[in-house]
């Protein structure tokens, strides 16, 4: 992300909400908030934390998915332990539902030529940098005109 530049609402989520997570359970929020970064984007896709009690934290994935988890467990498991320096997951359980997977966001067409009006006073405006981010805020303007 720039400086001072647009950022996802989802990419905000787990930084504002660990903090009210810590309180109840700190394990369960910094794993719910982190889950793609502990495990990585594979895991991630085939199953979700649900919660952690007692040492033993739950999976929602596919029967096919818990299979092959559960054969990875051990490997799984000491990562997720490493991610938050002490041993807090011993075991894994799991229920048989398909993780909740983000929509694919479609692609955004390329830019379209501007307005020769808009063309013609971007060239006017001195600096690169400043013509430049101009211009990015013009084609996302006009992009969204029919």
């Amino acid at each position: 992300m720039s400086r001072g530049g647009l950022q996802e609402l989802g990419a905000l989520v787990p930084r504002l909400t660990r903090p009210a997570f810590r309180k109840r359970s700190p394990d369960a929020a910094q794993i719910l908030a982190d889950w793609p970064q502990v495990v990585g984007p594979e895991i991630a896709r085939m199953a979700e934390p649900v919660r952690i009690s007692a040492g033993t934290l739950t999976l929602a994935c596919t029967g096919p998915a818990a299979m092959e988890l559960g054969m990875g467990a051990p490997a799984l498991i000491q990562r997720i332990n490493a991610h938050l320096g002490r041993i807090a997951v011993r075991k894994l359980a799991f229920v048989q539902r398909a993780p909740r997977v983000e929509a694919a966001r479609p692609k955004r067409p390329p830019p379209g030529p501007l307005p020769p009006r808009v063309e013609k006073s971007l060239d006017a405006v001195p600096g690169e940098e400043l013509r430049m981010a101009l211009e990015r805020l013009a084609q996302g303007v006009f992009a969204r005109k029919p």
